[in-house]
């Protein structure tokens, strides 16, 4: 990487190829690269990274190229780069050649809550006052989606999709779940915990659930959960409108009180994890406790978009049928009404391999439009398509335009909240959304 002068990204507005081209800015090298969705990169653009949509030569005038799994091996971009002999990275190797540029580093991984736990330990080493850089696969309140703050501990997400974590050779792992997911990547949901398991050997240290017989017979665990016997134990729960405290035990002795900024038993987990994580790399118990309550959360988590008529319109990123679940279940704590559910599936895949279980989760839901699937990187199932899906789940409707959204929750009203899931476009339609219904209701 440090013989590289510059660095261009295609498909620099995923979340993680920005964080990476924002930390490479950070080293003064120059980046630039280009989006579908280029004229939305603005804060790259303030960081003095050139971005374009992609349709010109300016490739040519960079040292080596970045590219993501998003875009196709044929883009138009990368032709060009192999017909005049750039070096073309993929982003997963780029992020572990980032690593080696740190003393120690923390990679977290798993099903559900990567983001958060992230975010939280990027939170607990700025109170400890550590250098540290954090990649971070969300935009959190503190940080965006990248901080550098020095070089000693690197704080970053390893995604599962594609193997890519299995690049990374952290100090710390942290793996927060086995659930399956991606399997469309692992042919089976045994190959994928095989894949953990052997993430977790590589560490000096593996962070994971108490319980979990995927690492059994790992050697140098450190084990979070809610039982008797885990090394770090949430106790003596207390929960007021969906927002927890609670007594975390270090190897059966209480070690501190903590009280969270945000909604959701999941994040009681999520702060388990991120304090053993913590506290492995030689943390104080107060630092600890202080990051994690500073935790301002992060976009897209049960985010409050905004209200109108006195119902709230939230945002979470819940893709997953566990994720959904958790979501659900933050969301009937905080809301006194009635609750409007759109849910928008995330690849044709995943709901197709996950099937029963999103029938589970969603049957459970009064008021719910399963809004078109966001396709990401895949062609058309009509198996694992969302108004195959609507058609399963019972009391459920079908939406295939913001108009529809828009009628499904016209009928809210003071008291209710109207909860937007998905990892997908259904975010941004939901801000257009409702700055549409406000502007109407300021014009009347």
């Amino acid at each position: 990487m440090d013989k590289f002068n510059s660095f261009y990204f295609v498909g620099m507005g995923g979340v993680s190829m920005s964080a990476l081209a924002g930390y490479l800015r950070s080293l003064k090298k120059r980046v630039g690269g280009s989006d579908i969705n280029a004229a939305s990169l603005s804060k790259l653009k303030s960081l003095g990274i050139f971005v374009t949509n992609g349709n010109g030569r300016d490739i040519l005038g960079y040292d080596a190229v970045v590219y993501t799994d998003a875009v196709s091996r044929d883009n138009a971009e990368l032709r060009l780069a192999r017909a005049a002999g750039k070096p073309i990275i993929p982003r997963g190797k780029l992020l572990a050649e980032v690593c080696k540029k740190f003393k120690r580093v923390i990679a977290v991984s798993g099903c559900h809550g990567k983001t958060t736990c992230t975010s939280m330990l990027a939170s607990v080493f700025s109170s400890a006052g550590r250098a540290f850089a954090a990649h971070i696969g969300g935009n959190s309140v503190q940080f965006g989606n990248f901080c550098n703050f020095g070089n000693d501990f690197f704080i970053t997400e390893a995604c599962e999709y594609k193997k890519n974590f299995l690049s990374l050779h952290p100090d710390t792992a942290v793996i927060l779940s086995t659930d399956a997911d991606h399997l469309e990547c692992y042919g089976g949901a045994e190959e994928l915990k095989k894949c953990y398991s052997k993430f977790a050997a590589r560490a000096q240290k593996a962070v994971v659930p108490f319980g979990d017989d995927v690492f059994r017979d790992i050697e140098g665990t450190v084990t979070f959960g809610y039982a008797k016997g885990a090394d770090w134990q949430a106790c003596e729960l207390r929960e007021f409108r969906g927002v927890y405290s609670f007594t975390l035990y270090f190897c059966g002795a209480p070690a501190f009180d903590v009280k969270l900024k945000q909604p959701g038993a999941h994040n009681v987990l999520n702060a388990l994890a991120a304090a053993a994580a913590a506290a492995t790399e030689g943390i104080e118990f107060a630092h600890i406790k202080r990051g994690l309550e500073e935790f301002e959360g992060v976009e897209r988590r049960m985010q409050l978009l905004g209200s109108y008529r006195g119902a709230r319109y939230v945002a979470d990123y819940a893709h997953h049928p566990a994720e959904i679940a958790a979501a659900l279940k933050t969301a009937e704590r905080i809301t006194e009404g009635r609750l409007f559910v759109v849910f928008q599936p995330h690849t044709y895949s995943r709901t197709k391999n996950l099937y029963a279980q999103f029938v589970s989760v969603l049957s459970g839901v009064r008021r719910l439009l399963i809004y078109r699937t966001f396709a990401a990187r895949e062609y058309f199932d009509g198996e694992g398509c969302a108004l195959t899906l609507s058609q399963s789940v019972k009391r459920s409707r079908y939406g295939d335009c913001p108009g529809d959204i828009l009628n499904f929750v016209s009928s809210a009203g003071e008291g209710d909240t109207v909860l937007f899931l998905g990892a997908g476009d259904i975010y941004f339609i939901a801000k257009t959304l409702l700055c549409a219904l406000e502007k109407s209701n300021a014009e009347r």
